[in-house]
């Protein structure tokens, strides 16, 4: 064995797939001084019992790019390291046994050919055919996958290993971290049982430990061990190792062929948790005992599926745990702690994504991002709700008793509920509120009284009519007509101060921060090649103090953003202060005849242009107010102290009542913004994209300086753009896309829909995609596929109301 290291480049902690993958991929990035710490042996903790199941179809194109990228290095593998880890690429089949499955199947297939995935619906038959074993009965088709498959996980971490090793990185097992000392904010040192190591760069790969081991540096990372039961079966008569793996989700069961036998398990309605007071060091190659009672509704449904199963010789009954999340999804990416980096928390996922999570990471960690978007997977979506494990557990348990449930749009969280409220939550109770919730927050989606009055002439067909109500429309109307007063306290804002903040913010951002104290400045930053990693305002309150807000879930990630990139030579502070003050917004064309009511300065347009903010009172309600809209209409956002939210509420409700103003919800916001064309960070802008390509040039300022991501931007304007964000209208106004529709420009997929809803306003049914510039053109003809129909749209204006923003400068 090697000498212990003192030093290393980056010390990756743990020894399963993931931090196998994760070395593999930084020696192969060129970085030779890897070093890998596992307490026990390779795979021993939760990868060396996984299922062996390889699907690659994900919700989201980037999670299915990171799995298309894990298969192709899959087959590979032996050949490059000389380590069989018994990839069989023998397809995926995944059963519908209800309508709405169906139709699930149909969005999957339809979301498949939007990524680039083979992927076909089978009939009944055709699916018997490749897995004869099975009962047909209630089963109405099958989505099937060709390039699914399955994989050994002790022979893939070993050959990930031996790739690794190969390159340079050197691995030490039963080697015990006892500590991550971290100085300046920065991790320096990782502590084990048999010496000090000094580092800049540390990776959180430890799995069912995640949690434990985030705690080393002070961090609270949503981990939780959940114990995952299966079968495995002798041989059974009639089996072969060219069955497909099966899925029936509405039996919540899936099977594969393993050595003549089947595997088979589940995710049972009533699951279990373990070591959630920690896990006993000595826990390597250990299973916990079998749970019968609880597996058995399982193995009433796989019988019930493949009644082979009923007289199969069970060799074992696994009930191994592993790490999984509130949402079901990966820990990847930074962390506050500038060097300390995680991923773990796989969800029984981690063989099909190991590939891509190395490579995700490597790229992080060398490059500052990865080559993918996937904020779907980035440990900052959560937010500060998650440090109590209480609720963490409640979430997770949640997640994964739905884990095969078909999940419709606008879905909300049932658990833990009402734990972060604003002032106004019971005013808006006691008037209809229909609540939703983000980050822990409880916020408005639509005011139910008004379903009475609303316009019964739209409604929306098939899955869109899951979680909407005719109130949506009848905010968004009157809003457009009167005004709209909208609850946003749970936006994230964030002061940055100091005499460097000015240079710093510049520095990060595209747009051009040094304006005059009052200004709001609309903005992103971007990454290196110019993609967009934050979308935010910035209001100048002084000469060196700023105020930032966005969106709601997007606050750690921003945090994050800024803090890495800040200076560290104490020029610049920065504070989350989201709970310190109540945001209520008020828009529509009587806004300003409202609050002239009760304003304390002069808010005509002269006094108060677009886009600045003054200290002023509203009542007697001390608050600043921001011109500025996300709904396209003439308004304020009003930011006031927490405890003075109530009173800011009912002042300005009680002003607008004779004007017709209503309460309004998120549902509408969404609708009124879709209209006016604002972007959405995670929906049309993201990491994958620029600003010219979005549409939003107009927020890049490249003579103001250098900045991060500028060069890639000048390139970009020089060379001309390949693609860009379109406004599409579909011919249906009661088809309304949900997202991953593929798009055809006659017989080829072009794109697929970022978003879409429908605008009251314009009675139009609308999505945005990013298309190739010879088909952005306005009145190109287009198909979308949605839900297996193929529907007629046009390449529609980039703005659909008010384009010259007439209205929200009056």
């Amino acid at each position: 064995m090697s000498e212990f290291p003192t030093q290393a480049q980056v010390v990756v902690i743990g020894g399963g797939v993931g931090g196998a993958s994760i070395a593999y991929h930084l020696t192969l990035m060129g970085w030779k001084d890897v070093v890998v710490l596992e307490r026990h042996e390779l795979t021993a903790g939760s990868t060396w019992h996984s299922a062996g199941l390889v699907g690659q179809m994900r919700s989201d194109v980037n999670l299915t790019r990171m799995m298309h990228y894990s298969t192709d290095l899959y087959r590979k593998l032996k050949a490059e390291t000389g380590v069989d880890t018994s990839w069989r690429e023998v397809g995926g089949l995944r059963l519908a046994s209800s309508a709405e499955r169906m139709e699930e199947n149909k969005r999957l297939t339809g979301m498949a050919r939007s990524f680039g995935v083979a992927m076909e619906l089978v009939s009944p038959k055709e699916a018997h055919d490749m897995f004869p074993l099975m009962s047909l009965d209630g089963v109405l088709g099958a989505a099937f996958t060709p390039n699914d498959g399955s994989i050994d996980p002790t022979g893939l971490t070993n050959a990930l290993a031996a790739g690794a090793k190969n390159r340079g990185a050197k691995i030490f097992t039963e080697t015990d971290v006892l500590a991550i000392n971290v100085k300046n904010g920065r991790v320096a040192e990782v502590v084990t049982n048999r010496g000090t190591i000094q580092t800049e760069v540390v990776v959180n790969a430890a799995g069912q430990w995640g949690g434990e081991v985030g705690k080393m540096v002070g961090l609270n990372l949503p981990v939780v061990p959940m114990a995952h039961l299966y079968i495995m079966t002798k041989p059974i008569e009639g089996v072969t190792h060219k069955f497909p793996n099966l899925r029936d989700p509405d039996l919540l069961v899936y099977w594969r062929e393993e050595v003549g036998g089947l595997i088979t398990g589940g995710y049972e309605r009533q699951p279990a948790t373990f070591g959630l007071k920690g896990i006993p060091k000595d826990f390597k190659y250990q299973l916990l005992p079998p749970d019968w009672d609880r597996f058995a509704p399982l193995m009433e449904n796989s019988i019930r599926r493949v009644p082979a199963i009923e007289s199969a010789e069970v060799v074992k009954l696994l009930n191994g745990p592993e790490g999984f999340t509130p949402d079901g999804e990966f820990l990847l990416g930074p962390t506050s702690v500038k060097g300390f980096w995680v991923a773990c928390a796989f969800c029984a996922h981690g063989l099909a994504g190991a590939g891509g999570i190395g490579k995700v990471m490597a790229e992080w960690i060398i490059d500052g991002h990865p080559e993918w978007d996937v904020w779907r997977l980035d440990v900052r979506r959560f937010g500060p709700n998650y440090n109590n494990m209480d609720y963490t557990v409640a979430r997770t348990i949640e997640t994964y008793t739905q884990y095969y449930d078909i999940h419709y749009p606008g879905e909300e969280r049932l658990s833990r509920r009402n734990v972060r409220l604003s002032p106004t939550y019971f005013r808006l109770r006691d008037l209809g509120c229909v609540f939703g919730e983000k980050m822990g927050w409880e916020r408005p989606n639509w005011f139910k009284p008004y379903e009475e009055k609303a316009d019964h002439g739209h409604e929306p067909r098939g899955w869109a009519r899951h979680n909407w109500s005719r109130a949506i429309g009848y905010e968004h109307l009157m809003t457009r007509e009167n005004a709209g007063l909208f609850d946003e306290t749970s936006f994230n804002k964030i002061e940055v101060r100091g005499p460097g903040a000015l240079k710093f913010l510049n520095h990060v951002c595209a747009n051009n921060i040094d304006q005059p104290i009052g200004s709001v400045i609309y903005t992103q930053c971007l990454n290196k090649r110019g993609g967009i990693e934050c979308d935010f305002t910035v209001t100048r309150l002084g000469e060196d103090r700023f105020f930032i807000v966005t969106g709601t879930a997007f606050g750690q990630h921003d945090m994050s953003w800024l803090s890495l990139n800040m200076p560290d030579d104490g020029s610049v502070t920065m504070e989350d202060v989201g709970s310190n003050y109540a945001c209520i917004g008020l828009w529509g064309p009587k806004a300003r005849k409202i609050l002239e009511k009760v304003a304390s300065e002069d808010i005509s347009n002269a006094a108060f242009p677009y886009m600045t903010a003054k200290r002023m009172t509203v009542g007697d309600v001390p608050v600043l107010a921001s011109r500025v809209t996300y709904v396209g209409e003439l308004g304020w956002e009003f930011y006031s102290p927490m405890e003075y939210g109530l009173r800011l509420w009912d002042t300005l409700f009680e002003a607008g009542r004779p004007e017709g103003l209503v309460a309004g919800g998120y549902k509408a916001i969404d609708t009124l913004r879709l209209e006016k064309g604002y972007r959405y960070w995670s929906a049309e802008i993201s990491p994958d994209y620029t600003p010219y390509e979005a549409g939003m040039g107009f927020a890049v300022k490249l003579d103001k300086g250098d900045f991060i991501g500028r060069e890639a931007l000048v390139k970009q304007k020089e060379q001309g753009l390949t693609r860009k964000l379109c406004c599409i209208t579909l011919d249906d106004d009661r088809t309304i896309v949900l997202g991953k529709e593929p798009i055809r420009a006659g017989d080829v997929t072009v794109g697929w829909v970022a978003s879409g809803g429908f605008g009251y306003s314009v009675r139009k049914s609308i999505a945005y995609a990013y298309l190739p510039m010879e088909c952005s053109k306005v009145g190109t003809r287009l198909e979308i596929e949605v839900f297996g129909e193929k529907v007629g749209a046009t390449v529609d204006q980039s703005i659909l109301w008010d384009p010259k923003g007439e209205r929200v400068r009056s």
